[in-house]
């Protein structure tokens, strides 16, 4: 019988928020979300769940929504990942973000980067999104403030102000 040792430690690079980082990661079952928080220091991430239920922990990988709870770090070595702190440019933020705060979309802000991370998904697909829409693209991340109705309005905040800035 073979058995195959895991390796106890092992350099991964990624591209965060368009700058290369390397992480050792301790064994092969670090999440995404644990390097995230914890070695690169990027709380926006939220972790809550811990099982891919909640979306708190969105981030993008090469553009597309992962829940970086349930995903583990090294099956998305080298790829370029998008956190929320990587939406904001030169210090201004982004429309879908300051939408959420125009809006008051933000209330204990938990849930907030993942929403707002799906909803970029969601306006670079389609950016005139009909409320329906809104609520099925949203639907697998859950908010235990709000019914849902301001986070509804700040994303069609950001589609029009996104359409009126051609962003």
């Amino acid at each position: 019988m073979f058995r195959i040792e895991p390796k106890k430690s092992e350099v991964v690079s990624f591209i965060v928020n368009g700058q290369l980082k390397e992480v050792i990661l301790k064994g092969p079952n670090q999440t995404l979300a644990e390097v995230l928080r914890i070695k690169l220091d990027m709380t926006g991430t939220k972790e809550s769940c811990q099982c891919g239920e909640c979306g708190a922990c969105t981030v993008l990988v090469e553009g597309e929504p992962v829940l970086s709870c349930s995903t583990l770090a090294i099956a998305v070595r080298g790829k370029r990942i998008t956190t929320i702190e990587g939406l904001a440019e030169g210090g201004v933020l982004h429309p879908i973000q300051q939408a959420f705060i125009d809006s008051g979309a933000s209330q204990c802000g938990f849930c907030t980067p993942g929403m707002i991370l799906m909803a970029k998904v969601l306006l670079d697909e389609n950016p005139e999104p009909t409320e329906d829409q809104i609520k099925e693209h949203l639907g697998g991340n859950l908010c235990r403030c709000t019914g849902y109705v301001k986070i509804i309005e700040a994303v069609q905040l950001a589609a029009k102000t996104m359409k009126s800035v051609g962003a």
